[in-house]
């Protein structure tokens, strides 16, 4: 006879649940908070943030945003090195885990102390710099894309375990077939391991979009700036003006008023527009992962469980 749950069970279950909601309301409301106020008013913003609605409702930031072609151009150069990255790298990394797993490969011991070293040691951002710079990519759309093209041996790890996982006969059956180890790899190795790809495919995209030391260390062009590199010169801007209004009006009173006159005024101020466009960096990652979230848990604990 099956019988209901009992006391200390259901008080576990009802622990949880309140665990994971407090969670998840701190995880999800610093979103809702940038949200609410990049819809307010500078000069609601002034009087200081809202909490759970805006005081006084207004898209200007955002229109502001949306109709700026600087921030259009950094969104369109983050979306094309994010693609193209995220694209190479899948199809460069998974290329080299696959024949990192077959226990043929020829040199293998040399490959896992050089992956295992690359993974703890690198060179440091000055070398990098200038390796960069003799290869003459410094302040090119190059530079986005081919130094991350291989995902790094972690990525490698996780695809070993994926292929490892899959049955040797379907290697030995494509082989007596006359399968090359090319056709392998298109034709079976790829199609069953969908879930790992989508899986290391959204992590590799959201790392991309999020990075901004690319566009700081190794451009100068405006039209090569990324969005989150924009975000950040933003927000420089803003601490740099609001220090410099806070000294001034700390030894001119005269100079205080007219401060406090002309900052935020209108719909819109730079802090609004700050907000607004955190916003827009954060929508492109938040619509991916609903409809790849069903690939992570089953993509990265592919092959960690033998049967």
């Amino acid at each position: 006879m099956v019988h209901g749950k009992s006391a200390s069970e259901r008080i576990f279950n009802a622990a949880n649940v309140l665990l994971m909601t407090m969670l998840a309301l701190a995880t999800l409301y610093p979103f809702y908070y940038a949200a609410i106020n990049s819809f307010n008013s500078g000069n609601a913003i002034l009087r200081g943030f809202s909490a759970i609605w805006p005081d006084e409702p207004s898209a200007a930031s955002w229109r502001t945003v949306l109709s700026d072609a600087t921030v259009a151009r950094a969104f369109g150069v983050s979306a094309l090195r994010t693609a193209l990255v995220t694209a190479g790298s899948l199809f460069i990394t998974s290329m080299f885990a696959y024949a990192y797993s077959r226990t043929y490969l020829a040199g293998k011991k040399f490959y896992t102390a050089l992956g295992f070293t690359c993974m703890y040691f690198s060179g440091g951002v000055i070398p990098f710099f200038l390796l960069i710079s003799w290869m003459g990519m410094y302040d090119t759309f190059g530079v986005y894309v081919i130094p991350s093209l291989f995902g790094g041996f972690y990525n490698v790890i996780i695809y070993n375990a994926n292929f490892k996982a899959l049955p040797d006969s379907l290697f030995e059956s494509a082989k007596l077939d006359g399968a090359s180890e090319r056709a392998i790899y298109f034709r079976i190795v790829l199609p069953l391991s969908k879930p790992v790809i989508a899986a290391l495919g959204v992590f590799t995209a959201v790392g991309v979009w999020n990075d901004f030391t690319a566009s700081l260390y190794y451009t100068q062009n405006p039209d090569l700036q990324t969005l989150q590199y924009f975000i950040l010169k933003l927000i420089r801007s803003y601490n740099a003006t609001e220090q410099l209004a806070s000294s001034a009006m700390a030894n001119d009173a005269v100079i205080a008023n007219l401060l406090n006159n002309a900052r935020g005024m209108g719909e819109a101020n730079s802090k609004t527009i700050e907000l607004a466009a955190m916003m827009l960096s954060s929508l492109p990652m938040i619509l991916v992962y609903p409809f790849a979230q069903k690939f992570f848990v089953h993509g990265m604990l592919l092959g960690s469980v033998k049967e």
